[in-house]
Order: structure tokens, then C-alpha cells, then sequence
């Protein structure tokens, strides 16, 4: 049995109902008024890339999936274009200077055109010099939590999961988001600072695709669960491994390069689309308290 999960906003009823009687789909349930439905289907359809391509037309997501095992018991989440709406190395070299240079190395790196371990020492490399407390003044004046974030986490750990922020960005920024939003830990990579100045330099080893894979299999068996019970969400080719490892990897509003080769795909809704792709509707979510 799959579950066909449609998000929009708005999402038309109409469409919904006519996809689920052109697929000969059960009852469509409203996970949210007029936002986000579901509905449950015996086989996949011939024609799902095509009706996936229409939906995105219309701007609504669509996901197929099997539906047993939906709601999971680990989150692993990347942080930067993530779980926050910037880049923080691009945001530090616009302060450098050198903002247009390294903004085209994440992105290529990002797509997957360029090795990342190499790229993100280049990238840090032109940061050399730069004033520590820069780290700060971005984290205040440039960082916007994406929406749906705090929800996402305080209903997931409300529902006893374990949720960890692992990215290949640096750890002055995912302990300052990992606190504001609830992660129960954070991985990232060192940027060393001496003298108050930024050194140039990124602590080895660097926390890249293959460091998030190893740390969804690692935080599966420490906590004592299947890697099939994890959900991991990025945007980035360096999030590839973990997404295509768990049990529910979603690309969100990913990279080309990364959106082809992930099943689940968020282009359009924020991160509470994570909770209604596990069955979650409006009346489960848990705000979380400040």
C-alpha cells in the first residue's frame, strides 16, 4: 500500500479529487484546510512523473510512498538553505568582500559539480583575516530560521524522536540553531579563529557527504533504531548519502542535480510539509513554546 500526500498553497480540492478517482485511490483525507490531503492507493501509477510534473506546474508538491513505517523516530537535518533560509560561508564572505567569488563555488559545490571538501577549503581560505566577531553579526543580522522549523521539531520530539542538525557548514552557527530550535545535538565543521581573526583554515577532518552518513548510522545505533526509521531532509549534493540512506530522505527545495535523484521531493511548502508527509495533520502540530 502507498500513500499519495498532495501540499499546496492553496491546494484545490478538485485536483485532488480528480487525481485520486484517475488513480483509483481511497478516501482523500485533509491533513490542513485547503493545503494538504492524502489519500492511499494500492499500486504506484504508470504516469507518476508526468501528474508530478502538472502538480509542480501548479505549485504543489507531490510525493508517492509506501505507507507503512511513515512517522520516524530520527530527524537528521541539514542547517544551511535547510533548516535556515542562507548559506552562512557565503553570508561571512559578503562581509569579507568576497561574497560574489564564494557564492558561485557553494552553488556549484552544492549541485554537485565541484568536490565539497575542496571547495569549502577554498572558499574559507578567502575568509582569512576576517574579524571573529563577524560570526556573531551575521548570526544577528542576516539568519532567518526557514518557516515550519520549530514546528517540525517540537511536534517530532513531542512524538519522542530524536532529532540532530549535521551539516557541513560550521559549528558557531549549528549550536546557535540548534539551541534557538531544539536539536537534541549538532555536527558541523570547526572554523578556527586566532586573535580574534578568522584563520583561513577548516579543522580536519571536514564533516562532508560522507561524515552525514556516517553520523545517520552512527545516532541510529546509539539510540537503537533501524536507519529505515530516520528521516533526513537537505538541499545539497553533499546531503545525497544521507537522503538515499534513510528511511524517508527528502530533498527540500534542493539543487537540480539533488532533486533528480531523491524520491521525495519539497519544492514549493516549508518544513511542516516533513510532519504531513508522515500522516501528521494541523491538529497534531506541537508550537513550540519560547
Amino acid at each position: 500500500m502507498h500513500v499519495v500526500t498532495l501540499i499546496g498553497n492553496p491546494l484545490d480540492p478538485s485536483f485532488a479529487h480528480a487525481l485520486r478517482d484517475a488513480w483509483g485511490g481511497g478516501e482523500v483525507i485533509w491533513l490542513s484546510p485547503d493545503r494538504a490531503a492524502e489519500f492511499a492507493m494500492a499500486q504506484l501509477p504508470g504516469n507518476l512523473g508526468e501528474v508530478r510534473d502538472q502538480a509542480h506546474g501548479m505549485r504543489i508538491d507531490l510525493v508517492v510512498q509506501p505507507a507503512e513505517g511513515r512517522r520516524k523516530r530520527v530527524l537528521l537535518a541539514d542547517m544551511d538553505s535547510t533548516m535556515i533560509g542562507q548559506e552562512c560561508i557565503d553570508e561571512l564572505a559578503d562581509m569579507a568582500g568576497v561574497g560574489a567569488e564564494v557564492s558561485e563555488i557553494t552553488a556549484r559545490a552544492m549541485n554537485g559539480e565541484l568536490d565539497f571538501e575542496g571547495a569549502l577549503r577554498a572558499r574559507v581560505a578567502l575568509l582569512e583575516g576576517l574579524d571573529a566577531d563577524v560570526i556573531e553579526r551575521v548570526w544577528q543580522e542576516r539568519i532567518t530560521l526557514t518557516p515550519g522549523g520549530e514546528t517540525l521539531l517540537a511536534t517530532m520530539k513531542a512524538g519522542g524522536a530524536y532529532c540532530a542538525l549535521v551539516s557541513g557548514g560550521f559549528t558557531a552557527f549549528t549550536e546557535r540553531v540548534a539551541r534557538r530550535l531544539g536539536f537534541d545535538e549538532h555536527r558541523a565543521n570547526g572554523l578556527p579563529v586566532e586573535a580574534g581573526r578568522i584563520t583561513g583554515k577548516v579543522a580536519e577532518p571536514i564533516l562532508g557527504r560522507e561524515a552525514k552518513v556516517a553520523a545517520l548510522e552512527e545516532i541510529c545505533a546509539r539510540i537503537g533504531v533501524p536507519v529505515a526509521d530516520a528521516m533526513a531532509v537537505g538541499d545539497g549534493a553533499n546531503d545525497l548519502g544521507m537522503l538515499q540512506l534513510a528511511g524517508a530522505g527528502v530533498a527540500l527545495h534542493a539543487k537540480p542535480a539533488v532533486a533528480a535523484q531523491v524520491q521525495r521531493r519539497v519544492d514549493f511548502a516549508d518544513l511542516t510539509a516533513l510532519l504531513y508527509l508522515q500522516g501528521y495533520s494541523d491538529a497534531e502540530f506541537v508550537r513550540q513554546q519560547r
